[in-house]
């Protein structure tokens, strides 16, 4: 492949993958920090309503705090728990779901409330974002019952006692805690744990970035020269399954690949080819279709990247599948 079609490809890329690892860094440092220092208690206080059920360490409270203000340190979190056997590979996938409603949460003051509401309108934008935030609520149940279930104390590890390869991993919050008989040994036990912090990042992000970067790279060149406009073959055939107007196909089409353009395409004909309902049963049914967009274009890179391809396929099928399922059932109760 000539250089001329691969460098315009490394300057989109790079700046994404550096921004990405920055979060990851964050949720790394700030999980290996919270478990050091003894900040889990008050940290994860909250959440402790949904891990406790859900037979979860306190620890992966923090991680869903950190969500709901970054969807990728969150995940950092996470990743980092795994690999310090607070969390195996069953309980992390419950984590993740337990996860998706906190994600959610975030878009609605950064995209929802100032962006998708006032293209919509007030009553059809509040019906779209109600019926996201429930089917986002809905998995997040699952993922507890799924927990309740499906761990045990098998699954996870409340105190990470083994470090990551040797290169510090999550530190023993107790190891902290038994030096604070004065304040020389607290500074030096307060240093330790920062330095330990930020060489166990150092060697996640050694190995995470240059992964990420290489999987974004070819993703982007395979999305350069592979018409994905074939994905639209979809629409019809699910409105039509569903009773929606010819109208709606466009829209699936444009919300499929821009959630804005989707809104400001179907916004006009809101009262009058589409019902209130009917518009937010199409805007979900091109929810659906961008997901096999999405995960092409960021899933399998952003979960690759952090998790590896086996288990961040795992990862990508459980989101994408529970999505799938429950707005389905969305759909179906606005056209019943």
């Amino acid at each position: 492949m000539q250089s001329s079609a691969v460098l315009p490809v490394l300057f989109e890329v790079l700046p994404r993958v550096a921004r990405i690892a920055a979060y990851i860094a964050a949720g790394v440092f700030a999980a290996n920090l919270v478990v050091a220092f003894g900040l889990v208690e008050r940290i994860a206080g909250l959440s402790r309503y949904l891990t406790s059920p859900a037979n979860l360490p306190d620890e992966v409270g923090t991680a869903i705090v950190t969500t709901a203000a970054s969807t990728t340190a969150g995940y950092g979190m996470l990743a980092e728990f795994r690999e310090s056997g607070v969390l195996d590979d069953r309980a992390t996938l419950v984590a993740v779901t337990i996860n998706t409603f906190f994600g959610f949460v975030q878009h609605i003051f950064t995209f929802y409330w100032p962006v998708l509401i006032p293209i919509l309108g007030r009553e059809v934008g509040f019906m779209y974002v109600g019926a996201r935030a429930a089917i986002a609520l809905a998995i997040t149940a699952t993922g507890v019952v799924a927990g309740a279930v499906l761990l045990s104390d098998r699954n996870t590890t409340p105190v990470a006692v083994a470090e990551t390869d040797g290169s510090g991993g999550v530190v023993d919050a107790a190891a902290g805690a038994g030096d604070s008989a004065d304040a020389g040994d607290t500074d030096g036990s307060l240093r330790e744990a920062v330095e330990d912090a930020a060489r166990s990042t150092w060697t996640k992000l050694r190995r995470i970035v240059p992964r990420l970067a290489v999987v974004y790279v070819v993703v982007t060149l395979l999305l350069r020269t592979t018409d994905l406009e074939s994905f639209a073959a979809l629409a019809s055939p699910l409105t039509n399954l569903v009773g929606l107007p010819g109208a709606a196909v466009p829209v699936v089409v444009a919300f499929a690949f821009d959630t804005t353009t989707g809104a400001a395409t179907i916004a006009p004909a809101i009262g009058e080819t589409f019902t209130p309902k009917q518009a937010v049963a199409t805007m979900l049914i091109g929810g659906i279709i961008s997901f096999a967009v999405s995960t092409f274009k960021r899933s399998i890179p952003f979960q690759y990247g952090i998790w590896g391809p086996e288990f961040g396929s795992k990862v990508i099928a459980v989101n994408t599948g529970l999505k799938i399922v429950f707005i389905a059932l969305a759909v179906a109760l606005l056209v019943a």
